[in-house]
């Protein structure tokens, strides 16, 4: 990934092309990830394929729309783009904080179900230094919601950490645990390479709402009527399940603008859950600060952070 420092922000070296199909559209997409300056952000430029309508889309907490099956980011013209969370899972995951992804379509393209091939392709081109200093947002005080039997909340950490757990009434999954801290290296080991799954007495109901009608045993980890793992490879990680989870809390939390540094926990979580966990978390001025490293620094602690006044950042929030 050359020679990054951690309080500098980065973008891409080279632009990166990707094709595929959308899971649930089942249309076919183009993208193309775009070098882009310090303080641009995620930002999607989004080619309605019906009216041709071109707009950007930020990928912040303020954009996001329906979070039933997948995440999506939208705008009040309607223009919209789903399944924004593994890419965005990437980004965060190996320290992307510019970027200006172009997509022909409506959809990001699903690729083999999970972050791994934007993983390679990122640290393949690899990134470039910029000169501005990176913001974090830092958890000072938890923040919780309830929803159903499901919970989630973010609090204080030294780092940027995820502990999911799932509780599926499944034999091949029922309750899986996963926790680590967050690092470009962990996320590319032991989280980006985990697929979203799916259960086949599903697929009729989902197919007749218009859903995963792209989906297929390339890009998806499907357990059959008779409680087994249909695909005929099996599992990447034995925990595969809860892993996608996690890879998706990642990519859910990303729409903060910034990295955060705190915990994340939730139990039988979902996009829904993580974009209300984050929500309030920024709702609430006194449950974060924006933080920044000291340029001298190339490797810091947590008590190494200095905290900067949130108006430098106002940007990152509205």
């Amino acid at each position: 990934m050359g020679n990054v420092v951690l309080g500098y922000q980065t973008t891409l070296h080279e632009k990166l092309e990707f094709s595929g199909i959308g899971v649930h559209s089942g249309q076919p997409v183009t993208m193309t990830l775009l070098p882009a300056e310090a303080n641009t952000g995620i930002v999607f430029n989004v080619t309605c394929p019906k009216n041709g309508q071109n707009e950007d889309i930020p990928a912040k907490f303020t954009s996001i729309g329906a979070t039933d099956l997948c995440t999506v980011l939208g705008n009040m013209g309607g223009v919209y783009i789903a399944t924004i969370e593994h890419l965005m899972a990437a980004l965060r995951g190996l320290n992307v904080d510019n970027l200006i992804v172009e997509v022909e379509g409506n959809e990001i393209p699903v690729m083999d179900g999970s972050a791994r091939p934007y993983v390679e392709a990122i640290r393949q081109t690899g990134l470039k230094q910029l000169s501005v200093p990176r913001c974090f947002i830092r958890v000072k005080k938890p923040v919780r919601v309830d929803m159903g039997a499901s919970w989630g909340e973010i609090v204080p950490h030294d780092g940027s950490r995820f502990e999911i757990e799932i509780d599926f009434d499944s034999e091949v999954i029922g309750r899986q645990k996963f926790a680590a801290d967050l690092t470009a290296d962990v996320f590319a080991n032991e989280i980006c390479g985990a697929r979203t799954f799916g259960f086949m007495k599903d697929v009729e109901r989902l197919w007749a709402a218009g859903y995963a009608l792209g989906s297929s045993l390339e890009n998806s980890v499907v357990i059959g009527d008779d409680n087994r793992i249909i695909n005929p490879e099996g599992l990447r990680y034995e925990d595969e399940f809860v892993r996608h989870k996690a890879l998706d809390a990642v990519g859910d939390l990303a729409l903060s603008g910034a990295p955060i540094l705190g915990c994340y926990r939730s139990y039988r979580g979902g996009h829904k859950l993580n974009s209300l966990v984050l929500k309030s978390l920024l709702s609430d001025r006194e449950a974060f600060e924006f933080v920044e490293v000291p340029m001298n620094q190339t490797r810091v602690g947590y008590s190494e952070l200095v905290a900067v006044g949130a108006p430098a950042y106002a940007a990152v929030l509205v």
